[in-house]
């Protein structure tokens, strides 16, 4: 593991709408605002993380041209700053298909060096970071292979139903592809995205379908992101994440008050936007638990264990 990317966590399904990019940028987006210093990397041409920060039309939006020209030319990465306070991002988008194209290219002179090209790009820069999040794509398998090559932890997030759990198996087979190069690469999670609260045995029958599928020391996380459509769609529409939004409905004036001023209200108003937050919030307590967890030397994990056992 290069110096500098203890702490790169890459989050990554072979399936898409399974939530990535959603945890990606409000854990990030959390994270930071509790004190983290936190880089976000967009490995996805589709560039989601643009609509969830809310930079989508903004000038620091380049498409992923400069993530792409270092991918493939090795120049030095240059972090759009101060997407939020404490908060940087590598954009991406459209540019990174040039970028998939080029690392494929490299791959057959040089697997090695396609496989390394974000690790040597993150390298230089992620000693300013207590957190690096990739967003990986769905496919583009150059760009996954890229992405956990230069992570220390994968998370996967997975809804419940089988057919969205199959991208777990595409996982296991590109973490196999990159021990070569990256042999400390380790399963940080499975998170559930996306949970009916109410269906306690569909969430306990793909808990242990997860187990299956990646064997019964997989790590499945106890918090589970829970479905709210109307929260997810304004924070999209408002660029704002899911504490964001907790905040903005929670300072909103009551629907009395509005009445008794006849004043109109053109604020968030998705209640469930504070249950979401509390899920991002102990998901990113959890996390931050089991790296502290993983980074601790082994003598201290068997006194923690010792302990729990208790």
């Amino acid at each position: 593991m290069r110096p500098g990317l203890e702490r790169v966590i890459a989050v990554v399904n072979g399936k898409g709408g399974v939530g990535k990019t959603t945890i990606t940028a409000n854990l990030g987006g959390m994270l930071a605002a509790s004190g983290y210093r936190v880089l976000l990397v967009d490995m996805d041409p589709q560039g989601n993380l643009a609509e969830e920060l809310g930079y989508t039309h903004k000038p620091v939006n380049d498409d992923g041209l400069a993530l792409s020209r270092t991918l493939v030319s090795g120049a030095a990465a240059q972090p759009a700053a101060g997407i939020r306070r404490n908060l940087d991002v590598l954009i991406g988008g459209a540019h990174l298909d040039a970028a998939a194209a080029g690392l494929t290219l490299k791959a057959r002179k040089d697997p090695l060096a396609a496989k390394s090209a974000l690790a040597e790009a993150l390298a230089p820069v992620a000693q300013d970071y207590d957190l690096v999040f990739v967003d990986c794509p769905p496919g583009q398998e150059t760009l996954q292979q890229a992405a956990l090559a230069a992570a220390r932890w994968a998370l996967i997030p997975v809804k419940t139903d089988a057919s969205s759990r199959k991208g777990l198996r595409d996982v296991a087979r590109r973490l196999d592809a990159v021990i070569d190069i990256n042999p400390h690469l380790d399963l940080l999670g499975v998170v559930l995205f996306g949970v009916n609260r109410s269906a306690h045995r569909v969430v306990e029958a793909a808990r242990e379908g997860i187990r299956e599928d990646l064997g019964d020391g997989a790590p499945v996380l106890t918090t589970a992101i829970r479905h709210a459509e109307a929260a997810a769609q304004e924070s999209r529409e408002r660029g704002l994440l899911a504490f964001e939004l907790e905040e903005a409905v929670l300072a909103a004036p009551k629907w009395w008050e509005l009445r008794r001023n006849n004043v109109q209200h053109d604020g968030p108003r998705s209640k469930s936007a504070v249950g979401v937050a509390e899920d991002f919030q102990a998901l990113g307590e959890e996390i931050i638990a089991r790296i502290s967890s993983g980074e601790a030397p082994p003598s201290d994990q068997m006194r923690a264990g010792t302990g729990a056992a208790r």
